[in-house]
């Protein structure tokens, strides 16, 4: 089995269940600590206490909630190394799934790449149906979209176009620049299906929503933070029009194919393809 050189780093604001979690599924399979950074936004629930119990890579403690760009950077330069998977802390890891990513990404020349996912309930065997997953779609590939539940980025990425907007009030949409500053430098991206993931559901962000008195259907990060991407209101409509005629297409032929696609969600003991 081919190995590579890796770091991984997560932020974390709460939530220590999910983080707990996350960390014994990396350890499962087969994730060395000390490749790990954890960034706490100034958990007050026993998080902190956890992470100091692990022998971890690293640890930063921010005192106050400084958002997920910050955190991500402060990770990602802790322990820099040819690769750095950015993740969310409400994961479940299954078998492979690091060779899978990296693998994938090198022998196609990408810089930037996703898993694919289960999101939602986790009644399910992660480890067996993942695994699965992983063998019988290893050839399929989403080019241009990948997502910031989990991304492997590699290290020529931060030369040329640099690392993720440190405005904490973004609020989340610092993914949505950082990919639109990627596809502008036309650096190869996707999602692959010869790795995945299990995600329980923007735990995190649920949680900040709570906090501040929004509904669930509500956005964190301010209304207008689309006008930072420079474009008309044309540009993003019709990319809009194509990304989703583009997903139909995606979710057609590979439901025609394998019975299942790159991205399904768990619900009432039942999986549904998107």
């Amino acid at each position: 089995m081919a190995t590579y050189d890796y770091s991984i780093t997560f932020a974390c604001y709460n939530q220590a269940a999910y983080t707990r979690q996350c960390v014994d599924s990396l350890v499962r399979h087969g994730v060395d600590l000390a490749r790990v950074v954890a960034v706490d936004n100034g958990s007050a629930d026993g998080t902190r206490e956890y992470l100091e119990s692990i022998p971890l890579g690293g640890r930063i403690f921010n005192k106050i909630n400084l958002g997920c760009g910050v955190a991500w950077n402060q990770g990602a330069l802790a322990l820099q190394t040819p690769w750095t998977i950015v993740m969310n802390n409400d994961v479940l890891a299954s078998p492979g799934w690091i060779e899978g990513l990296i693998g994938t990404a090198e022998n196609r020349g990408m810089h930037i790449i996703s898993p694919s996912m289960i999101e939602g309930d986790a009644d399910y065997d992660p480890d067996v149906y993942l695994a699965d997953a992983s063998a019988r779609m290893k050839c399929v590939l989403r080019a241009n979209v990948p997502h910031a539940v989990c991304v492997a980025i590699h290290e020529s990425v931060w030369m040329d176009i640099g690392y993720f907007a440190s405005i904490p009030k973004l609020w989340g949409y610092e993914d949505t620049m950082f990919f639109h500053a990627a596809r502008k430098a036309n650096i190869l991206s996707g999602i692959t299906g010869a790795s995945w993931l299990h995600h329980f559901g923007s735990i995190t962000q649920t949680a900040m929503k709570r906090e501040r008195g929004l509904t669930e259907k509500q956005g964190l990060s301010g209304r207008y933070n689309y006008r930072l991407l420079n474009e008309s209101w044309l540009q993003r409509k019709l990319q809009k029009l194509r990304r989703g005629r583009q997903l139909k297409d995606w979710r057609r032929n590979e439901l025609a194919q394998y019975g299942m696609t790159l991205h399904g969600v768990r619900k009432d003991g039942q999986f549904i393809w998107l």
